[in-house]
């Protein structure tokens, strides 16, 4: 494909949630652009190969110095409470809610129910980190993934592998969520409505 507005087109139909149409629509939008404007944008995007990178402790991608992120760096969230996301948009939804002060782990996603494939998904290495959490005081496992079928089979599945290899409290989000809802569109008040009502 040489053609640069088809060949932009169809990096932009790969984004979730976007279609042709729309796909289209973002390619016009940059063609009506100002060059310096592109110009911004695609050094927007060269940049996040060399100062993005992923928390060792959480595996969510951030942008700064180190190896930790600056939430998994702060010593007043409390090493008692984990909860693990699907995605990093899950957990900046919880983190604007003010509801949780605990720690996090991202997932990097949901299982599919097409392939029940778990490539892709930190499973691994959270089942690795909970030795060294419960050493530090972890006490409950906060399952907060999507209430959606995809949502529900991680659940599932990451509660199974932890429960095989350790004996610690392993809770999901109470259903203040409602059954098809995403995390990163809640209202804080669902928010804080789901993590009291957890089981």
């Amino acid at each position: 494909m040489t053609d640069p507005i088809e060949r932009l087109t169809s990096i932009f139909e790969t984004f979730p949630g976007i279609g042709p149409r729309q796909a289209g629509r973002f390619v016009q939008f940059l063609l009506r652009s100002s060059s310096s404007a592109r110009r911004e944008m695609s050094d927007a995007l060269i940049s996040l190969g060399g100062s993005v990178h992923r928390c060792e402790e959480c595996m969510r991608f951030f942008a700064d110095t180190g190896s930790i992120c600056g939430i998994c760096a702060n010593p007043r969230r409390d090493p008692s409470v984990l909860a693990v996301v699907a995605t990093d948009a899950d957990l900046l939804a919880l983190e604007r809610s003010g509801n949780f002060r605990g720690e996090y782990f991202v997932l990097g996603g949901t299982i599919s129910l097409a392939s029940d494939n778990t490539s892709g998904l930190h499973i691994k290495e959270l089942l690795s980190s909970i030795p060294r959490r419960i050493d530090a005081g972890l006490a409950e496992i906060i399952l907060a993934l999507p209430a959606n079928p995809e949502g529900d089979a991680t659940a599932i599945r990451v509660h199974e592998e932890i429960a095989a290899t350790n004996d610690i409290k392993i809770t999901t989000l109470g259903r203040g969520l409602s059954t098809g809802s995403e995390l990163e569109y809640a209202d804080p008040e669902t928010l804080k409505n789901a993590f009291e009502n957890r089981r």
